[in-house]
């Protein structure tokens, strides 16, 4: 008996305040629902945490003492099975300032 595979959607959501990426991924999970599409996920990825360490110093003289700046980069990931209605409604989703989205489709 052969597979039948159905054509998914795969979303990746990056960005840097974990809230917004929650508050994000849950619109796009409603959307799913309220067409019926099939999904899976939220998966969180791992976060990158970028260090930049930085003399206090302006001069660059004297004591050193330094400050640590970090960035933390979260990623999610949702896939969804394609139709129509459920495309159409991500295309309309108004995505925040500071979200990067990349989406890949498969068959």
């Amino acid at each position: 008996m052969a597979k039948s595979y159905k054509a998914k959607t795969r979303i990746i959501i990056v960005g840097t305040d974990h809230k917004v990426l929650d508050d994000f991924m849950n619109q796009i999970k409603e959307i799913a629902e309220k067409t019926g599409a099939r999904y899976s996920g939220p998966v969180y990825l791992p976060t990158r945490r970028i260090v930049i360490p930085t003399r206090k110093s302006p001069c660059g003289q004297g004591s050193e003492t330094w400050d640590k700046f970090e960035l933390r980069i979260h990623k999610r990931l949702i896939d969804i099975e394609q139709n129509e209605r459920t495309m159409k409604h991500l295309i309309r989703l108004k995505v925040p300032e500071d979200v990067f989205i990349e989406v890949r489709l498969t068959y």
